[in-house]
C-alpha cells in the first residue's frame, strides 16, 4: 500500500494494489475517486481537496491491530 500527498494539487491517493490496470474510476462522492479492477476490486482512491477533508493531510500515521 503506497499513501502520497501532492501538495501542488493538494490530493491524496491511497494505493491499495500497484501493477493493476484500472478498468473504471468512480468518483462515488464529489472529491473522492475510486478505481477499480475488471473485476471490481478496489485498487486505489483519490481525495481532492485533501487540506479540507483530510486532517494534516501531510502527515501519516499507520497502526496495525491484533
Amino acid at each position: 500500500m503506497k499513501v502520497t500527498y501532492d501538495a501542488k494539487t493538494d490530493t491524496l491517493t491511497v494505493v491499495l494494489r500497484e501493477g493493476v490496470s484500472v478498468a473504471e474510476s468512480d468518483e462515488d462522492k464529489p472529491g473522492v475517486i475510486l478505481d477499480y479492477d475488471e473485476h471490481g476490486n478496489l485498487l486505489s482512491l483519490e481525495i481532492l481537496d485533501a487540506s479540507r477533508r483530510v486532517t494534516e493531510a501531510r502527515r501519516i500515521e499507520y497502526q496495525m491491530t491484533e
